[in-house]
């Protein structure tokens, strides 16, 4: 800019100097705003494109940082439970090993009594925990803990879900589906609750059946109408691998003793025209009563090793015969005077009245999950399956004691079930915070970049301004010089 020359009306250099001067003293504020806060974008006037990033990349950040410990506390909850469920199944383990102890023919009716109430308070305790096991209040095992979703990303939808069921004793146990068998259409059960089939011919039905289970579905044939609950346990065990559902064979027939004397009969575990493992049976019954059999339940069971039958008399004096493997037992050349009828009345053993029987067992579909079968009325089983749980458990029978170890043993399996279903969840969360706690430190490292001052280029940039200060302070000092020496000019 040019001016009239020796003006001292206007101090043009003066003015271009206090300019200059002001440019340097706003670029020194802005990088000494720089060095005190650390960042290079303090406002939006700073870098209006590089504020928005850096706020995008802060939003993103601060929700990083809640996921992160959200995540944590999900893994503190699940910790929580799972420490529950191994609880309950270290108190169920115990439990088995009362029911192992239980089904022991050693106990006397006091030893087995005791062994309940111990079972009995052991099973109350698994619920008490289901009941009261929470995390910041809210319960975990009492199956009000459904559907939960933990927030476990910085964004919407960044959520895993969560469900625990009930673990209280009346949700665990066995689901089952027990054939009952048919006599001429009639069921029947010994005093302890068994059921039997007990037939001349066999009474199931040939042809297949279909289960279903959790893990899928198999098919089982039944080959023929004698064909061994024992035989079809074992098809369905075959395919158990496809189902998740198992099979047990128990034959247990109770016979009412109508007279005394001599008897004589083959025994074995085929069918009536072809026994397996045969034996001859002879005892002398001298009255109805345990003392007076004594004889024919010392014949029958001094051959069990090879027939696998045992024989006892129960509370009500009735001749009770049982395979607990589910053979069929079977008889045939009955002679002598004594007369039996089964505890149902559809078959009766005497001389000349019937040359040979065969008693069927009870086929009985177990699982951990429900199921269902299709045709198993082949065998006399319902289509549909029940939960017997662990507070039907009693050991004070020994045949109670025996079933209350299969029925336990699947309680554990629901509970491991559980533990591995949660401790998946938990992987997962685990997972999920590994990788945001990455995206988080990187996300930072990205608005690093952006927002962060570099001190080094700063200072020298502030040592350069300073500098510029001082040259315009002394250009501005010299213009006013200037003038003044115009002023001597005037006479």
């Amino acid at each position: 800019m040019s001016t009239a020359f020796g003006s001292i009306n206007t101090n043009v250099s003066g003015l271009e100097a206090l300019n200059s001067l002001g440019n340097t003293n706003q670029t020194i504020n802005g990088l000494q705003n720089q060095l005190s806060t650390g960042l290079s974008i303090n406002s939006p006037a700073d870098n209006p494109a590089g504020y928005t990033i850096a706020q995008g990349f802060t939003t993103q950040i601060n929700g990083s940082n809640q996921a992160i410990s959200n995540s944590n506390q999900a893994v503190s909850l699940l910790q929580t439970a799972t420490g529950a469920l191994g609880q309950q199944t270290s108190i169920l383990q115990n439990v088995r090993t009362l029911a192992v102890q239980a089904a022991n023919g050693t106990n006397t009716s006091a030893d087995l009594n005791s062994l309940q109430s111990t079972v009995g308070s052991l099973v109350a305790q698994v619920s008490t925990i289901s009941q009261q096991t929470q995390f910041n209040g809210i319960n975990l095992l009492d199956g009000s803990f459904s559907g939960a979703q933990f927030q476990v990303g910085a964004n919407q939808g960044q959520v895993i879900t969560a469900s625990i069921g009930s673990t209280a004793a009346a949700n665990l146990g066995m689901y089952q589906s027990q054939a009952g068998g048919a006599y001429s259409g009639t069921t029947g059960s010994t005093a302890n609750g068994l059921a039997y089939a007990a037939s001349t011919s066999g009474a199931f039905t040939s042809g297949a059946m279909q289960v279903y289970g959790s893990q899928g579905s198999g098919t089982v044939t039944v080959t023929s109408s004698g064909e061994s609950a024992a035989s079809v346990a074992a098809s369905v065990n075959q395919v158990s691998n496809l189902t998740g559902v198992n099979a047990q064979a128990y034959t247990s027939v109770a016979f009412n003793v109508t007279s005394t004397g001599d008897v004589s009969f083959s025994m074995g575990n085929g069918t009536s025209g072809s026994l397996n493992n045969s034996v001859n049976i002879s005892a002398s019954i001298t009255s109805v009563s345990a003392s007076g059999m004594s004889s024919l339940v010392q014949s029958i069971n001094s051959n069990s090793s090879t027939t696998g039958i045992a024989a006892s008399v129960n509370t009500k004096n009735q001749l009770v015969l049982t395979d607990v493997n589910g053979n069929n037992i079977s008889m045939n050349n009955y002679s002598g005077s004594v007369s039996m009828t089964d505890s149902a009345g559809g078959l009766t053993l005497s001389a000349g009245a019937t040359s040979g029987a065969t008693i069927q067992g009870v086929v009985a579909f177990q699982s951990a999950s429900a199921f269902t079968v299709s045709g198993g009325s082949n065998v006399g089983a319902s289509s549909g399956s029940s939960l017997v749980n662990l507070n039907q458990v009693n050991v004070s029978t020994q045949h109670g004691a025996s079933e209350a170890i299969t029925i336990v043993g699947y309680a554990i399996q629901q509970l491991n079930q559980q533990g591995t279903q949660l401790g998946a969840v938990q992987q997962r969360v685990q997972s999920a915070l590994s990788n945001e706690q990455t995206t988080n430190t990187n996300d930072q490292a990205a608005q690093s970049v952006i927002q962060d001052a570099n001190i080094p280029q700063v200072s020298t940039q502030l040592t350069q301004a300073q500098v510029l200060q001082q040259a315009g302070i002394a250009a501005l000092s010299a213009s006013s010089q200037t003038q003044q020496a115009y002023l001597k000019l005037i006479p």
